[in-house]
């Protein structure tokens, strides 16, 4: 599921290889494996909606609804008070286990 590191490829605290160019296209392997347990494949399981009139998005992490956004930050926050302290705001906005619905992360107005 993740790439073989390189033999002189740097190593994270946890002992995970380092991948800098691909640093937000999923979550970290701890993320990784919290929200999607220890299944194979990655779904969409944080849905982002459209932009209500005061530009606040409805968020969802599967079934749970989890608040109202305004920024990504709101959106790391509450994902991190879901159980995923390793989600950063760049991560949300690149992140391909995220669907965006109604524009993607720079759309904040109806």
């Amino acid at each position: 599921m993740f790439p073989k590191p390189k033999q002189d490829q740097a190593l994270g605290a946890d002992g995970c290889p380092l991948f800098p160019e691909a640093a937000h296209a999923q979550p970290s392997r701890r993320a990784h494996a919290r929200l999607f347990g220890n299944a194979g494949g990655m779904t969409v399981r944080v849905v982002v909606y459209e932009p209500a009139e005061d530009g606040g998005r409805r968020v969802r992490l599967d079934e749970r609804f989890l608040g109202m956004a305004y920024t990504l930050l709101d959106i790391a926050e509450f994902l991190r008070a879901a159980g995923l302290p390793d989600v950063e705001p760049g991560e949300v906005a690149s992140a391909s286990w995220v669907e965006w619905r109604g524009g993607g992360p720079g759309a904040w107005q109806p």
